[in-house]
């Protein structure tokens, strides 16, 4: 997957400096094996809070969207079972 998400029309409305945080969170986690991805999320929270960064519902669904768009179906598929996750 590339930046160029990022720069859909659908995303628009949403700060820069959010998409920014997602693209790079998507950047550090792409090496990581599941024993460093919970450890790895959890400082991202905390930096998400520091930086004063949350997302409405709406802009996660939007930018999950957005993503599967520009992604393999591999990924597409991930993406709908976070999200399938995230609604339980």
């Amino acid at each position: 997957m590339t930046n160029n998400w990022m720069n859909d029309p659908a995303l628009a409305d949403i700060d820069r400096k959010k998409l920014d945080f997602l693209q790079a969170l998507v950047f550090e986690s792409r090496s990581m094996n599941k024993e460093q991805m919970l450890p790895f999320l959890m400082a991202v929270a905390k930096r998400g809070q520091t930086e004063h960064i949350n997302f409405s519902n709406e802009e996660i669904e939007a930018i999950a969207a957005t993503i599967k768009n520009y992604s393999s179906p591999e990924e597409a598929a991930a993406i709908d079972k976070m999200m399938r996750m995230r609604k339980k």
